[in-house]
């Protein structure tokens, strides 16, 4: 499909004018190749070879990045509301872009499993210590990081006006669910009110918490974050124009940087700290 748009006439995505960021003409078809090319190469080579397995993990990256509008569309569909700039087929492109990152990242799972003897079912190599009732350090101060982006995020917007920040459905949902994210999820990976329901929850209080509830918004959003504002800050750094200064267009991103890599490291010590032992190979 990309080769059919970039050799023919690619279509028009609606107002926004564009379905990818980054990658556009024989660039995506560059990154919708390296990613099949890899897929295949980590189907059939037989020995570890960290490298490969890097290389496959940058290219999904890529293709997450390349369709980091996502994040802001999925988000207004939670709020019942798809924003003026939404075109399904530019929709669909970005689905599709972020499907195929997930493929392949599985398919490089699966190879680091099979190549590096880890457990088909865990996935770990070596045995764990004894399990931690609490955080790491390291977790902490991510999730503090995470909330402090945050707050320096409105603070920048207060600096300059809340009036002049488009408030769209669209943006405005999409600030909704990073409010919530970056305050109460990056708290919740790492207190025990995020593993047990807190006594003040209706029905819920001194139950376990599914790790899903918190894993898949933390990773989810997280990687979603970095990979939406650090292709922001790629476009600012190469002169996109822009009704804001370039000061509060570093600022802000930056800070939603840092709150979706807290995100995503805070999320990482959760899930370490809570799986179960593996009932494959015991570990």
């Amino acid at each position: 499909m990309r080769l059919a748009w970039t050799v023919g006439e690619a279509p028009q995505f609606g107002r926004l004018g564009m379905d990818l960021l980054g990658f556009t003409g024989w660039w995506s078809v560059a990154l919708c190749a390296a990613a099949g090319g890899l897929a295949v190469a980590l189907d059939r080579v037989a020995t570890w070879r960290p490298a490969l397995a890097g290389l496959a993990w940058t290219v999904a990256g890529a293709l997450v990045a390349a369709a980091a509008i996502l994040l802001p569309e999925l988000v207004g569909f939670l709020l019942f509301t798809v924003g003026p700039f939404f075109d399904p087929l530019a929709f669909a492109s970005r689905l599709g872009c972020v499907t195929g990152a997930v493929l392949l990242g599985l398919t490089t799972a699966r190879y680091q499993r099979r190549t590096r003897g880890d457990c088909p079912d865990c996935c770990r190599t070596v045995r764990p210590g004894a399990r931690r009732s609490a955080s790491a350090r390291w977790a902490r101060w991510a999730a503090y990081a995470a909330v402090g982006g945050l707050v320096t995020r409105f603070a920048a917007q207060f600096v300059v006006g809340f009036d002049r920040v488009d408030q769209n459905a669209s943006l405005l949902g999409l600030e909704i669910g990073l409010v919530l994210a970056g305050g109460l999820l990056p708290l919740a990976l790492v207190h025990h009110w995020g593993e047990v329901w807190p006594g003040w929850v209706p029905l819920l209080a001194g139950r376990t918490i599914p790790r899903a509830l918190l894993l898949v918004p933390g990773f989810g959003l997280g990687a979603g974050i970095v990979a939406y504002f650090g292709m922001g800050i790629v476009q600012v750094s190469s002169g996109s124009y822009s009704e804001f200064s370039d000061a509060f267009l570093w600022v802000a991103m930056s800070a939603y940087l840092v709150m979706g890599l807290g995100l995503v490291v805070a999320s990482t010590d959760y899930h370490l700290r809570t799986r179960r032992q593996c009932g494959t190979c015991g570990r």
